[in-house]
């Protein structure tokens, strides 16, 4: 398995929230070897952390490039700091 680790600016979250939950979750969750999502943010609201599992690097590659996409729009309420691929190594 490897995950997408996806770091971002929170710039409004009134805007992002729902373009999070009603747009940027049911496409990632429905991508190809998706197995599990995680979205936090800040306890300060600054900033955003995503942790999304995919059953290889394959589809954890084509899952950034969808995550990039989605962080692009301008109006999104957030700014796309980083995206890593890991390898998942353990998990419980």
């Amino acid at each position: 398995m490897h995950a997408v680790v996806v770091r971002v600016t929170v710039n409004d979250f009134e805007i992002a929230r729902p373009i999070l939950e009603n747009e940027v979750v049911p496409r990632i969750s429905s991508a190809p070897g998706f197995v599990a999502g995680y979205w936090t943010r800040s306890s300060d609201g600054a900033n955003g952390l995503a942790t999304i599992v995919f059953d290889s690097e394959e589809s954890a590659q084509q899952g950034s490039e969808m995550i990039r996409a989605a962080a692009s729009n301008p109006n999104g309420g957030v700014s796309l700091q980083d995206i890593e691929i890991r390898e998942v190594v353990a998990s419980a």
